[in-house]
């Protein structure tokens, strides 16, 4: 008779297995910024193209209509960037993506969560003293946000490591 084989071994703790490494996103930000990305490019269109001509003759040029269009462009783009932040968690770390610096950060950096106070998003407390903007985790989100600010908490105490008591190393 063949042997048994052994089942593999669990992973470690990590509060919801297959969940806890989603992405943090926003959704109420999200929402807003996509729907003003849409909105931009809509309005800006339509103005572009219905831009007033007096008798057969154009008063706004084809570089004009076009310079219009563009602006609404880059309303899309900002509103688009808004729309992208993510705090992305693997084994390793954090990838966090805000509106202008997306910064990698390993577990063992990361020192608590704060997610209190008058702050509109979550900030990191890492072991160099610096702070870093989660923004991908917002208040606005009510107790969605709450919910994720416990995940991205519970992700660090698991698979950080604590900071080692002695200075110096080994005898």
């Amino acid at each position: 008779m063949p042997e048994p084989t052994p089942e593999p071994e669990p992973t470690p703790a990590v509060p919801g297995a297959a969940d806890a490494f989603a992405p943090f996103r926003p959704r109420r930000g999200r929402f807003v910024a996509l729907a003003i990305v849409w909105g931009a490019l809509i309005i800006f269109g339509v103005i572009a193209v219905l831009l007033p001509t007096v008798s057969g003759h154009a008063i706004w040029g084809v570089v004009d209509r076009l310079m219009f269009f563009s602006f609404g462009v880059v309303i899309a783009l900002l509103a688009w960037r808004f729309a992208s932040l993510s705090a992305v968690p693997s084994r390793e770390g954090l990838v966090v993506r805000n509106l202008v610096i997306t910064r990698r950060l390993e577990w063992a950096q990361i020192v608590s969560v704060q997610f209190g106070g008058g702050a509109p998003w979550v900030s990191l407390d890492l072991d160099d003293l610096d702070t870093v903007a989660v923004m991908a985790i917002q208040k606005a989100d009510g107790a969605f946000g709450e919910q994720e600010a416990s995940r991205l908490a519970a992700l660090i105490q698991a698979l950080g490591e604590p900071a080692d008591p002695e200075i110096g190393g080994a005898p």
